[in-house]
């Protein structure tokens, strides 16, 4: 045979006895009908977060404004007859009761007015008593006594016309208070509606604001005020009005406090800041650094609740400051996530760590 024949002969022999060998071992493979299982997954590791345990409080927020305050009574004192001012009796500053005389104008013959007006009614007042005799034994008409009776009238109604322009001849203080300008001199001549003094009451003050229209329920008549002056010193108030429509322009409410100033503290015209104090609710104290905001905007607070699952609730600041915030809306007791917070999601199960006793 040529080696050709030989070589395919060979391989022939090869591949019989690889079958052979294959069958005899019994290793037959038959496709299996069922899905393998599939492997364990492996269990997801939950987010540490830091928490510490926060309790609410009964917490009085102030609602804080920039006001004016104004004297407590202000009277601009005119001359009510024209005349030459004799006499000044009160000095610039001074404290003045009411019904102090503060100046004094000339009469003018005003005196010899009212002492003709005076012998006019006496002489009327004979006149008509000797008519009314004569009409009991019919030697006087009715009509007679009725013209007495009217000139009687007229006579008193100018004597008292006459005596009140001598009383405004001594103008008054009106009230207690501080004699805040002058505006004449002795030998000014005054006519009717010069101005003569400004008095102001200033032992007590009014205080203004304006209270902005989402704040306007919280505040009543009654509720207490306290008062910063530029100085820095304090003063106490009580709310005494609230407007109950807003300015059309600043769709804010005006608002009025009563302010006590028993030292006469030189306050009245000046600004000052606004605290009202409104009525006490629970709040939570916390620091600014652990408020966020949901997708509207609203500022809320992150903390771990049931099932140690994470949940955001918005909140309603009451107060805030460099020390912290006093918000409202939260449980009453949470556990607020004080470390973690931006890398969790509120639903997301995490692992809570107290740190609330590792704190210095």
């Amino acid at each position: 045979m040529t080696r050709a024949k030989w070589s395919s002969l060979g391989l022939s022999l090869l591949v019989v006895v690889v079958l052979v060998i294959w069958m005899m071992t019994g290793q037959v493979k038959i496709a299996s009908t069922e899905a393998p299982d599939a492997p364990a997954q492996e269990q997801k590791t939950l987010t540490r977060v830091e928490v510490t345990p926060v309790r609410a409080e009964l917490y009085q927020p102030a609602l804080k404004l920039q006001g004016q305050l104004e004297p407590w009574q202000s009277v601009q004192v005119s001359a009510r007859v024209a005349g030459t001012v004799e006499q000044l009796t009160v000095q610039l500053g001074q404290q003045v009761k009411a019904g102090t005389v503060l100046a004094t104008l000339s009469t003018d013959g005003r005196d010899a007015v009212v002492r003709r007006w005076r012998a006019s009614i006496r002489k009327l007042e004979a006149d008509l008593a000797a008519a009314r005799k004569l009409r009991a034994s019919n030697l006087a008409a009715e009509t007679e006594i009725l013209g007495l009776q009217s000139e009687l009238a007229a006579a008193r109604a100018e004597l008292a016309g006459a005596e009140l322009a001598l009383e405004h001849l001594r103008p008054t203080a009106p009230f207690d208070a501080v004699v805040n300008r002058r505006e004449v001199d002795e030998g000014s001549l005054v006519q009717v509606g010069s101005p003569l003094f400004e008095l102001v009451q200033v032992n007590r003050l009014k205080a203004t604001g304006r209270i902005p229209q989402q704040s306007a329920a919280r505040v009543q008549p009654g509720q207490a005020v306290g008062i910063q002056l530029l100085d820095g010193s304090r003063l106490a108030g009580v709310v005494s009005f609230v407007a109950s429509a807003a300015d059309p322009d600043t769709r804010s409410f005006a608002v009025e406090a009563i302010v006590e100033n028993p030292d006469l503290k030189r306050a009245a015209g000046g600004s000052a800041s606004l605290s009202i104090r409104l009525p006490e609710q629970s709040a939570t104290f916390i620091s600014p650094a652990y408020l966020g905001l949901d997708g509207d905007g609203r500022p809320g607070v992150k903390f771990v609740g049931v099932d140690d699952r994470v949940v955001f609730e918005p909140v309603q600041l009451l107060s805030v400051s460099t020390d912290g915030a006093w918000v409202a809306g939260l449980p009453s007791e949470i556990r607020l996530i004080t470390r973690g917070a931006g890398f969790v999601t509120p639903g997301e199960q995490v692992r809570p760590v107290d740190t609330s006793d590792q704190r210095g």
